[in-house]
């Protein structure tokens, strides 16, 4: 039996429409299903409603552990940190209509001013909790300073607010070469939610992109150590299965979900 809870974040099988994603999830046996703000975006704009999207979700019983993502709210004053405001809104409107618990904050991939993100997270997470969804600090392998727990970690503490939470990520600290040690520097109710992802052995971490991702189990990161510390730290929430390979994407959507939810299975229940 499994400490924690099964999501499958929709970029695993992302060519798939957003309601066929739903009910892929469900039939596949997951708990809860991650939304792309871009696929709610097509789903609009093919004619269909956000209200078709969450009776889906409430047909099937899905939650939905959030929406990804939030991008351009980590700016100076000015015209662009005005837009990047008012999409992160905009956005915000759509977790909220479709259930959300979280939304994904995005984090700069360049440097970044910790003192203003700290500010700015504060900002985001204040107009998030008057609409009913709270924004959740990322951090990404990839990116030059925010791309470690740790990072985090900091905006989150600098925004010295008391709801800020965060969304771990194994391939990130495998990628961003910290480890996921930091894990235990948090309370459980300040993870939104655990991506759940492998690496191979080669390329070398500090090469890797998205789409090395694997499945877990499938690679060389260390994930009963990722669980240890989520355990030991009292988390029971959401693992959620985040791949973006190219050959997952042209296979049947259900046989790559039910496949993600074994694999995930094997390494948690192990």
């Amino acid at each position: 039996m499994s400490a924690f809870k099964y999501s499958l974040n929709s970029s695993t099988i992302k060519p798939a429409p957003v309601i066929e994603k739903i009910h892929v999830a469900a039939t596949a046996g997951y708990s809860a299903i991650e939304l792309w703000h871009d696929d709610l975006d097509r789903h609009v704009a093919e004619g269909g409603t956000l209200q078709d999207v969450r009776k889906a979700l409430d047909d099937t019983g899905l939650e939905v552990p959030t929406t990804v993502m939030l991008k351009g709210w980590c700016l100076p004053d000015g015209p662009e940190y005005e837009a990047g405001i008012a999409e992160c809104r905009r956005r915000l409107e759509q977790s909220v209509i479709v259930g959300a618990k979280h939304a994904v904050a995005g984090p700069p991939h360049d440097t970044v001013d910790y003192e203003l993100a700290g500010r700015r997270y504060r900002e985001l997470l204040e107009m998030g909790i008057e609409m009913g969804v709270r924004p959740a600090m990322e951090y990404l392998g990839i990116a030059r300073d925010i791309n470690s727990i740790a990072d985090a970690l900091e905006i989150m503490e600098r925004s010295g607010h008391p709801e800020a939470t965060i969304v771990l990520d194994p391939f990130h600290d495998f990628r961003g070469g910290a480890g996921p040690e930091d894990i235990a520097r948090l309370k459980a109710e300040q993870i939104a939610v655990c991506h759940f992802d492998d690496a191979p052995a080669d390329p070398p971490a500090s090469e890797q992109r998205d789409p090395d991702r694997v499945m877990p189990g499938e690679g060389v990161i260390d994930l009963q150590r990722v669980l240890t510390l989520l355990r030991q730290v009292g988390y029971s929430g959401w693992i959620s299965l985040e791949l973006f390979r190219e050959d997952l994407w042209q296979r049947d959507p259900l046989e790559v979900a039910r496949l993600g939810l074994e694999r995930m299975r094997a390494v948690c229940e192990a």
